[in-house]
């Protein structure tokens, strides 16, 4: 596959076993585990990295649920392998056999296994549909065994109890806007204090609520605001989130904030996208188009920026998808399946593809991956399982009597709410609007992406050949 690369790689930490026939007294070789995840792309908002791993090492998924981040670990016990992950970083195995050795290898992506393999000597064709996301929220088992299949073995870690809070706006916008301040607050604790901090911002909802919590938390510490900085995107100097960007700071007396990043159009390619993504679903592709246009240009503006945070999960947490949208989709799959917007429709499911999970536990990359490969450590904290596990805990069917408009209508009702309690400020609501929507008119819209979703495809299987 041609892919840009990342502009640092992970170390490579490959651990050797064997596991003792007890009655011929002969070794078995079993599958050497090679890991190439990068523990520097974690981020803990409590704990360390070791104690992470003890969590994981220990097997108890209530240990692990208390773990507070976004994060990929994986610890090995004997021929034991645990793995876990949130919704905000990727990790996928594969298992290769080669005439005198076995590998499971885990990464952050089908890239950095394939070009493993070929290190090693690999001849046969190399099959991406064969790796394995490890599914978001799970504690996921594999015994090493190269005797024995790879059955992988599941756990859960996040298990949110559904409609717990009251039908009180009030509270539930302080509930939950307030995860999200403490979330923030205890980012700016692991951040560096002399660094930038730049929102990936559109003025909508949770782009909009993330800025106006950083400005309030920075201002508590006496901190310079200086270091905040709200990057807008604009492609070929269209699109109405640079307008709404820029209103909403005004309504706030907040607009030296603002800051437009205009792309010209010949530098957008949706191509970058997929082979930064490794996938293919249009909408996914589109917004990872979006990502990788302004990362690009705030690289190129800005060499040495490190740090970026966006609004990613918020839709997915309040149900703010259009249903019509996705066929056969109704409002009451929305309010009755638990997680079904972060995680698809399950792991046992038809629907659930191996390859890649589901839901935001799948589409998240098109947030991840941009950055990462652009050099930037991003932070997604409305991804973050605390804020997951709230939001689940939204009584919507009482709040919206089954009724589409009134769910479409309630997240802004609950961050407005929220963030007025918090900060005093009162956050204007726009009606909702996709990201790569945002940053072009509909015109050039047709003009960067094609027309059907067999053209993702094609150019996905043209980058693997």
């Amino acid at each position: 596959m041609n892919h840009p690369k990342p502009c640092s790689q992970p170390p490579l930490l490959a651990i050797s076993m064997t596991n003792q026939n007890s009655q011929s007294g002969e070794s078995k070789p079993i599958r050497k585990l090679v890991d190439l995840i990068d523990p520097t792309a974690n981020l803990f908002l409590n704990g360390s990295q070791s104690q992470a791993d003890d969590a994981i090492k220990s097997g108890n998924v209530e240990q692990l649920r208390r773990v507070n981040g976004q994060y990929a670990l994986l610890q090995s016990a004997g021929t034991l392998l645990r793995m876990a992950r949130t919704i905000a970083r990727p990790m996928r195995y594969y298992s290769a056999d080669f005439a005198d050795k076995s590998f499971l290898v885990v990464a952050e992506r089908i890239d950095e296994i394939s070009d493993f393999l070929v290190k090693q000597g690999w001849d046969s064709t190399f099959d991406s549909a064969q790796t394995r996301m490890v599914p978001a929220h799970y504690l996921c088992e594999i015994d090493l065994d190269k005797s024995s299949d790879i059955a992988p073995r599941y756990e859960r870690f996040l298990n949110p109890v559904r409609n717990r809070l009251p039908a009180d706006l009030d509270l539930i916008g302080k509930t939950y806007i307030g995860q999200l301040t403490q979330a923030l607050d205890r980012w700016l604790d692991v951040l560096p204090a002399d660094e930038p901090i730049g929102v990936m911002f559109s003025g909508g909802i949770d782009s909009g609520s993330v800025l106006l919590l950083l400005h309030h938390l920075l201002s508590e510490r006496s901190d310079s605001l200086e270091r905040l900085r709200a990057f807008t995107l604009s492609i070929g100097g269209e699109g109405d989130d640079r307008r709404q960007a820029i209103d909403f700071l005004d309504s706030l007396n907040l607009a030296s904030f603002v800051e437009e990043v205009d792309v010209p159009l010949a530098q957008v390619d949706y191509r970058k996208a997929i082979a930064a993504v490794e996938d293919y679903k249009p909408l996914d592709i589109q917004s990872a188009t979006a990502g990788y246009a302004i990362c690009e240009a705030i690289r190129q503006r800005y060499p040495d920026w490190r740090w970026l945070v966006d609004g990613d999960g918020g839709d997915e947490n309040l149900k703010d998808y259009p249903i019509e949208d996705n066929p056969g989709l109704t409002i009451d799959h929305v309010l009755g399946h638990t997680l079904l917007y972060q995680e698809g429709w399950g792991i046992d499911a038809v629907k659930h593809s191996k390859t890649y999970s589901g839901g935001q536990s799948r589409g998240h990359v098109r947030t991840w991956a941009p950055g990462r490969l652009l050099g930037f450590s991003g932070f997604s904290p409305y991804a973050l399982p605390n804020m997951i596990d709230i939001a689940e805990g939204i009584p919507f069917a009482e709040l919206t009597q089954r009724s589409p408009e009134k769910l479409y209508a309630l997240k802004g009702e609950v961050v407005r709410r929220g963030i007025k309690q918090i900060t005093g400020f009162d956050m204007p609501v726009y009606p909702k609007r996709r990201f790569q929507r945002g940053a072009v008119s509909s015109k050039t819209f047709e003009q960067i992406f094609p027309a059907t979703a067999s053209d993702y495809r094609n150019e996905f299987d043209r980058l693997q050949a």
